[in-house]
């Protein structure tokens, strides 16, 4: 699940940075109204929020598949009765 989560997160970061050009466009597009120093701040805003969106976003994902390969694939699961180690059903 962690190392899910990391994959995840480094995907989402990659994701985030193209969220993160999209999201400085459009706050410079909606900074515009206030001048020079709104376009700044609407175009650092938005970049900053559009990486830290995909992060985010990736990380929660990444750690669903890594929980589902742990619950499902990877035979973690262990009988106290016999010791046997098997995967639950899907």
């Amino acid at each position: 699940m962690k190392v899910g989560a990391a994959i995840g997160a480094v995907g989402g970061a990659a994701r985030g940075i193209s969220a993160a050009l999209a999201g400085g466009q459009a706050g410079a597009v909606i900074g515009a109204i206030a001048g020079p120093l709104g376009i700044t701040l609407g175009s650092v805003s938005g970049a900053i929020l559009g990486g830290l969106a995909g992060g985010v976003g990736g990380c929660a994902l990444g750690a669903q598949l890594g929980e589902s390969l742990d619950r499902h694939v990877l035979a973690h699961n262990l009988c106290l009765l016999c010791g046997h180690r098997f995967n639950l059903p899907a």
